[in-house]
């Protein structure tokens, strides 16, 4: 999914620090975004924040849905280019055909997990099915380390098989948990999994204590943590954010059946600057990036270059927004 703001915020982090042995979770709350035109679909986006930009090297958190795609129109987002990352995509209901310029042509369907691996750059395009009726779903994004970032694109699907127990079951479809690890391949230690509760549950998770955790909530409300360990409650959209520094999380659910995304990894260790589409180091760098997309942008559509053209696709290419008038720089 392409980040379509007219005037996307400059966001840029410096290294991590050493984990917070304390519980000090937090809640991350939702910025309404609009995906293109007066029509378009609209998402809720708790990753990146001024004051909090990754979770682990998770560094953008898009929740969309359930909305009635007669309404909305759907999902339509034409070809666009990415740099120094990873999208993951991960749908609750509806469908989502995917093309890109590394040749890849697939689905996005409900349970499955699609993560495209754009590296030193790729183009796709994500366009809802004629037969969904309701789009409900996440977009996420992970930065990807110096060493991996100018990779050559990639694509990887996984179908994961339902973990169970008294009153939930789990999807893990990045990494390990509940005894289950995802075959997908990451750069960096990742956790990426969808957790449903049923009413009045308590799952106690063993997890990595070097992780920082994301617990974005996508129906009902979630306690996260144990009572008097200063845990909090996080409601549905939201996104609580757990420091490193425990091997144990305890996730309850009250009166009503709760289902959230279980997002996790170490401190990411390395500075980036994200604007648009684009993770990269330095202001020089996306300057660059922005150039070479632009280039490809002709009166006709997209011509071949840098980015290459997805597989099959027609729709105009979404242009790159103007730069802010002030240098890109690093915050640390």
């Amino acid at each position: 999914m392409s980040n379509q703001e007219d005037r996307p915020d400059e966001i840029a982090t410096g290294a991590a620090t050493a984990p917070d042995r304390g519980w000090a979770a937090e809640i991350l709350s939702p910025r309404d975004v609009p995906l293109g035109g007066p029509r378009a679909m609209r998402v809720r986006r708790t990753l990146p924040q001024r004051h909090r930009s990754l979770i682990g090297a998770w560094c953008f958190v898009d929740h969309y849905g359930p909305d009635d795609v007669a309404d909305t129109g759907g999902m339509t987002v034409p070809p666009h280019p990415h740099t120094g990352l990873q999208t993951v995509s991960w749908l609750f209901t509806g469908e989502v055909e995917h093309r890109d310029s590394a040749g890849h042509h697939a689905m996005v369907r409900p349970g499955e997990v699609n993560l495209m691996t754009a590296g030193r750059g790729i183009s796709h395009s994500e366009v809802s099915t004629r037969a969904t009726t309701t789009l409900h779903g996440a977009q996420l994004w992970v930065a990807l380390p110096d060493a991996d970032r100018h990779t050559d694109p990639g694509f990887a699907h996984h179908v994961p098989t339902p973990v169970t127990g008294p009153g939930w079951e789990a999807r893990v479809f990045l990494g390990s948990l509940l005894g289950d690890t995802s075959p997908v391949p990451t750069a960096t230690p990742l956790l990426g999994a969808e957790v449903v509760l049923e009413q009045h549950t308590v799952l106690e998770l063993d997890v990595d204590e070097t992780f920082e955790l994301g617990v974005l909530v996508d129906t009902g409300v979630v306690g996260v943590g144990g009572v008097g360990d200063g845990g909090i409650e996080a409601m549905a959209h939201e996104l609580a954010y757990v420091p490193p520094g425990r091997s144990t999380l305890t996730l309850t659910s009250y009166g009503e059946p709760v289902r959230l995304l279980l997002l996790g990894g170490p401190p990411f260790g390395e500075p980036i600057v994200m604007w648009w589409n684009i993770v990269a180091r330095t202001h020089e760098e996306v300057v660059e990036w922005r150039s070479r997309w632009q280039a490809q942008i002709t009166d006709a559509g997209l011509v071949d270059g840098w980015f290459g053209i997805p597989v099959g696709d027609e729709l105009p290419p979404i242009p790159a927004p103007p730069l802010p008038n002030a240098r890109l720089k690093e915050r640390r």
